[in-house]
C-alpha cells in the first residue's frame, strides 16, 4: 500500500476569491424556467465572468447520499489553462438545486501554485465525496516532464480532495506517485463526474477517468479503487486519441469509456470493470465538435431485469463544427442508439455534465446539468425532468437509395422499432428535409414491444437541387408529443 501523507489545507487567497461571489442562498436574476404541459426546464446561473473571479469555467457536478447537489468548477485569473493560479470553488444545494449556498474555495495557494479541471465522485456506500483535479507549478499537460515525483515542479500532478462532510469541509491528498507510470508524461483527471459501480464482481469500485500523454499521443485511462479511496490504481490507457473522457456502468455489466473525438465521440468497453478496454470505435449517433461531454445512468441502482436499466444520458454540444447546440440526449438500449434529444441551449455553450437527481424510478424523474452557457461566460445549473425531453423509445434508421436524382421522387425507407415495455399507438413519421424538397407525413401503426414497422416515403428532389449529399432527419412522433429521430445522409446526382 502506497503511504500518503496528506496534503496542507491552502488557505493563501481565500479572501481574493471569496470577495464578491453570489450570496449564500441567492437565486440569481438570470434563473428561469420553461414549464409547458409536457415538462420543465429551469436554469440558473451558479456563476458569471467577472463576479468574484474574472473568469469560471470547467463544470462538475454530483448529488451526494445526503440529496446535497455539489457543483464544483474553476476560477480562474485569465481563460488559460494550467499552469496559472487557478483554484477550485464550489458551490452547495441542499434543495435540490433551488438555491445555492455562497461559493467556498475547495483549493487555491499563491501563484505560481495551481488547481484545476475538477471531477466529482461519491462513494454511495460510505458517503465520502472525492474531487478530483490538477495540480500545476510550471508545466501543463502537454508540457509535462515524465516521471511521478511529487516534488517537482515540472511534472503535473494528480491530487485530490475529500469531504466527509456532504462537501462542507475539505482534506486534500496527492497521488502521483501512486497512480502515475513513470514514463507518462502529462495526466489529468476528466473533469465532470466519476462512477462507482453499482452491481457484479467490481460492486463498490470506484472510477475516475483520465487522459495521459504517451510518446508524444493523448490516451484514455480508468484510475480505480477497491477499498474506498485507501489505495488508487491506473488500469491500461486506451488509444491513442484519447482526450476527456467518461464512464458509465452497462446493464449487462460492461463499464462504456465515452472519449470527446471529432467528427464524432468514439466508445470502448470493458469487460473487468475499467482495467482494461477495447480499442476505440466511432459512434455516429453522438456528432461532437471536439469538446467536453457527458454520460451517466439514468437509474443507476435498478437491477439488470427493470425496463430502465439499459437507459443512458448523454450531453454536449452536437455539432461537428462549433461548440453550439447543448443537447442532451437518451439511449434506451446501453447506448446502442440515442433516439431522444432536446437542445438545451442553440446558441453558445462549451462544457457540460449530467447526474440524475434520484433514483431514476417513477413517472417523471429529473437531472440535474451543469454547463458552461454563452461561450464560457456562465457556469449555469438547469434541470429537467422525463417529459421535458419528451422522447419515446423508438429508435428510427432511414435507409436511402444509392442515390435520389435532383428532379424526381424516390421511395426512402425508414424503420421504427418499439424499445419501449407496453405497446404504442398508431403514430406518423416526418422528414426534415432542405427547402424546395417535399415528403408527406407517413402513419406508423401500433408498435408491440419489440416490434418493428417499415414506412415507405417519397421524397421528391427539386429539379435545381446540387448534386452531392444533404442531410435528413426523420422524426416519429406518438401520443402527439412524444418524439424519437434518426439521421441520415441522401445523396443526390444530377441526371
Amino acid at each position: 500500500m502506497q503511504r500518503r501523507a496528506p496534503l496542507a489545507v491552502g488557505t493563501a487567497a481565500l479572501a481574493v476569491l471569496a470577495a464578491g461571489v453570489p450570496a449564500a442562498h441567492g437565486a440569481p436574476a438570470t434563473a428561469t424556467a420553461t414549464a409547458t404541459a409536457t415538462g420543465t426546464l429551469t436554469s440558473q446561473d451558479l456563476a458569471t465572468a467577472g463576479t468574484g473571479s474574472p473568469h469560471y469555467r470547467i463544470p462538475a457536478l454530483t448529488r451526494t447520499t445526503e440529496g446535497t447537489l455539489l457543483a464544483a468548477y474553476d476560477a480562474r485569473p485569465t481563460l488559460a489553462d494550467l499552469p496559472g493560479n487557478i483554484g477550485v470553488v464550489l458551490r452547495r444545494s441542499t434543495d435540490d438545486g433551488a438555491t445555492w449556498q455562497a461559493q467556498q474555495v475547495v483549493r487555491k495557494d499563491a501563484a505560481p501554485q495551481g488547481y484545476g479541471d475538477p471531477s466529482l465522485l461519491v462513494d454511495r456506500e460510505t458517503g465520502r465525496v472525492f474531487l478530483f483535479y490538477s495540480a500545476t507549478v510550471n508545466q501543463s499537460f502537454f508540457g509535462s516532464a515524465t516521471g511521478n515525483d511529487e516534488n517537482d515542479p515540472d511534472v503535473q500532478q494528480t491530487d485530490y480532495s475529500y469531504s466527509d462532510d456532504d462537501g462542507a469541509t475539505w482534506k486534500h491528498e496527492r497521488i502521483t506517485a501512486e497512480i502515475k507510470d513513470p514514463v507518462w508524461a502529462g495526466m489529468f483527471a476528466a473533469s465532470g463526474e466519476g462512477i462507482q459501480l453499482r452491481h457484479g464482481t467490481h460492486k463498490g469500485r470506484l472510477i475516475q477517468q483520465y487522459a495521459v500523454r504517451r510518446d508524444g499521443a493523448n490516451y484514455a485511462v480508468s484510475v480505480y479503487s477497491d477499498d474506498h479511496g485507501a489505495t488508487w490504481r491506473a488500469g491500461t490507457p486506451v488509444g491513442p486519441g484519447g482526450d476527456e473522457n467518461k464512464t458509465v456502468e452497462l446493464s449487462d455489466g460492461r463499464v462504456m469509456l465515452n472519449n470527446r473525438s471529432a467528427p464524432y465521440r468514439t466508445v470502448a468497453y470493458s469487460t473487468d470493470g475499467g482495467v482494461t478496454y477495447t480499442p476505440f470505435q466511432q459512434d455516429t449517433g453522438l456528432p461532437d465538435p471536439g469538446n467536453n461531454g457527458s454520460v451517466t445512468r439514468f437509474a443507476p441502482d435498478v437491477a439488470a431485469t427493470h425496463p430502465r436499466a439499459s437507459w443512458l444520458m448523454f450531453s454536449n454540444t452536437a455539432t461537428t463544427g462549433g461548440r453550439t447546440h447543448l443537447t442532451v440526449r437518451l439511449s434506451c438500449d446501453n447506448g446502442e442508439t440515442w433516439p431522444m434529444r432536446r437542445t438545451v441551449e442553440s446558441g453558445a455553450a462549451a462544457y457540460s455534465t449530467l447526474t440524475p437527481l434520484g433514483d431514476g424510478t417513477g413517472a417523471n424523474p429529473g437531472t440535474g446539468l451543469l454547463w458552461e452557457r454563452g461561450g464560457v461566460d456562465h457556469i449555469t445549473y438547469s434541470s429537467f425532468d422525463l417529459r421535458w425531453l419528451g422522447g419515446v423509445c423508438a429508435p428510427v434508421t432511414v435507409t436511402p437509395p444509392a442515390s435520389l436524382p435532383a428532379g424526381r421522387t424516390t421511395a426512402v425507407t425508414v424503420r421504427v422499432v418499439s424499445q419501449n415495455d407496453v405497446p404504442l399507438p398508431a403514430g406518423k413519421v416526418s422528414l426534415d428535409l432542405p427547402d424546395g424538397w417535399s415528403a408527406p407525413e407517413t402513419a406508423v401503426p401500433a408498435l408491440d414491444p419489440g416490434q418493428g414497422a417499415n414506412m415507405k416515403i417519397p421524397v421528391t428532389v427539386p429539379a435545381n437541387a446540387t448534386a452531392g449529399s444533404v442531410p435528413a432527419t426523420a422524426a416519429y412522433e406518438v401520443r402527439d408529443s412524444r418524439h424519437s429521430y434518426g439521421d441520415t445522409a441522401f445523396t443526390v446526382t444530377r441526371p
